[in-house]
């Protein structure tokens, strides 16, 4: 069953994924509304309500119908500065971001998650990403999908160098570890949007990759 999402809650909207797939769903005729709160300001668009902020501040303060929410915050232990920081954004952030959401009326929440969440793991951002699917798993979503993209390729504002290197490599790995463009990562994103299918649903990146092309 496919659904048509009219009011859309987005996190995440200046980062690299959550900026193409900003851009596609104000695209969506059938989206009349993207409420996007932001720490700095979007462009502005007839269909965007940008509050800007921190964005654990303004949570409190949104209001609307919400159909769906897209989750797309995300940090590296480096940009955070240190675990404390990067589980105070990869997980405390994005679970108080979809209480918010929930209490809002999204039926639907999507994540983006990454290859190899595992809460078990002995990787640090691996073991967080598994705590925070866990964690939202339990708040009983009606409708949840989890998506695990390989490393991203695409335009940064800032210069990785690991990450440059690694993409030249990645691109060519068979399976779900190939890199996946985040042009077809939003694809990706917006089609499991428009999915009616109740439950917990985890997207592997070569699954996100075929439905995104």
């Amino acid at each position: 069953m496919h659904l048509t999402p009219q009011h859309i809650l987005l996190a995440g909207a200046t980062g690299l994924t959550g900026e193409h797939l900003l851009d596609r769903l104000l695209n969506e005729p059938t989206v009349a509304k993207v409420l996007a709160p932001t720490r700095r300001p979007l462009a502005e668009h007839p269909h965007l309500q940008n509050p800007v902020g921190p964005v654990g501040d303004l949570l409190p303060d949104l209001q609307g119908r919400v159909d769906v929410a897209f989750c797309c915050l995300g940090s590296t232990i480096r940009q955070a500065g240190s675990q404390e920081a990067f589980r105070a954004v990869d997980l405390d952030l994005v679970l108080a971001f979809a209480r918010r959401a929930r209490e809002l009326g999204a039926r639907h929440f999507i994540v983006l998650s990454a290859l190899g969440a595992d809460r078990g793991s002995s990787i640090f951002y691996n073991r967080v990403k598994g705590e925070m699917e866990e964690a939202l798993k339990a708040m009983d979503w009606p409708q949840l999908t989890i998506a695990r993209p390989s490393l991203l390729m695409g335009p940064r504002s800032e210069f990785r160098l690991g990450e440059r290197l690694a993409s030249l490599v990645m691109r060519w790995v068979p399976g779900k570890y190939r890199g996946i463009n985040v042009c077809t990562l939003a694809r990706a994103l917006w089609r499991l949007a428009l999915e009616e299918q109740d439950g917990v649903r985890i997207i592997e990146s070569d699954d996100l990759r075929r439905l995104g092309r």
